[in-house]
């Protein structure tokens, strides 16, 4: 006896076409959109995990100053480059500038360059803060974050210490202070690292 009330039949009829897995085309759009966005947050995740650079050949750049002066670090060779890093709506920022600047005025005529790079700032409050502190050593903002992503910031601030030979001898990941400055500075002039 057939019961003809069976919800579903174990085998296709031969009248029938067997059905096999399938997706639409809403559905492959929905995979592929799925595997770029993580292929996204795998590229930002690997590039996170990478560590700025704390020794070796400091990555070269060309910052243009918001006083259109343009500088390129590998032709600051001979001295020491301070390279900050900093934004106008950096609050550890705004405690360091002074001492920045004081550590300028007590060095820039002892074979030592500051270059203030502006991270995901804008013209107008990049320069609202350069007048606000009363900063005199050149800075520039990055454009596109291209400096930023040689350096591999992670926040602001963050200071490179480049040696005369080119190399990043010093990585300070937080505010700066001007003895802990000075006191850098004074060891790197005098050995080199």
């Amino acid at each position: 006896m057939t019961d003809l009330n069976l919800p579903f039949e174990t085998e296709p009829s031969e009248s029938e076409p067997k059905r096999g897995f399938r997706l639409g085309l809403g559905s492959i759009v929905l995979l592929v959109g799925f595997l770029l966005v993580a292929m996204v947050f795998g590229f930002a995740l690997a590039q996170r995990n990478q560590a700025q650079p704390q020794a070796g050949a400091a990555p070269d750049f060309t910052l243009t100053t918001l006083t259109g002066e343009t500088y390129k670090l590998s032709d600051l060779k001979g001295q020491v480059v301070v390279i900050n890093f900093w934004a106008s709506w950096c609050g550890p920022c705004r405690v360091e500038a002074p001492e920045l600047q004081k550590v300028w005025d007590s060095y820039k005529d002892k074979g030592v360059m500051f270059l203030g790079v502006a991270y995901t700032d804008t013209e107008r409050g990049a320069k609202a803060f350069i007048q606000q502190y009363n900063q005199t050593y050149p800075n520039g903002l990055d454009i596109g974050t291209k400096i930023s992503d040689l350096y591999n910031i992670q926040g602001v601030p963050e200071t490179f210490i480049v040696n005369q030979k080119g190399e990043v001898v010093e990585f300070i990941m937080q505010q700066v202070n001007e003895t802990e400055l000075s006191r850098i500075l004074d060891r790197v002039l005098t050995t080199g690292a």
